[in-house]
């Protein structure tokens, strides 16, 4: 029997941080809102390629108000690049217990040669 009342703890235990997880939705980029980041001219010409993550920290206006490299791409002019354009974009601020929230979100972009 114990190992049945376990599993059952062990399911409560999971629906229960499941239902505290869900009161929190992050940010979301508004794709519309802005233009994407151009390629820098030596970066295209090197053939530089690659992801960089970014932080935003996005205010309840959906404005971002700080922004920071997570995860370099490898090239700091296409890091640069994308940290620049994705910050002018626009956000659906994030909500924690259906009010809007200041809070961070990460965003990837990849860089790639068509």
């Amino acid at each position: 029997m114990k190992p049945m009342l376990s599993s059952i703890l062990s399911a409560l235990l999971l629906v229960s941080a499941g239902a505290v997880m869900a009161a929190e939705t992050s940010p979301v980029m508004d794709n519309k809102s802005c233009d994407p980041p151009k390629y820098p001219k030596a970066a295209l010409m090197n053939e530089e390629t690659g992801t960089v993550t970014m932080g935003f920290l996005v205010g309840t206006d959906g404005k971002v108000s700080e922004s920071r490299i997570d995860k370099s791409s490898g090239s700091k002019s296409l890091d640069k690049a994308a940290l620049q354009a994705l910050s002018q974009c626009k956000f659906k601020p994030g909500t924690k217990d259906g009010k809007a929230e200041q809070m961070w979100t990460k965003v990837d972009f990849v860089w790639k040669l068509e």
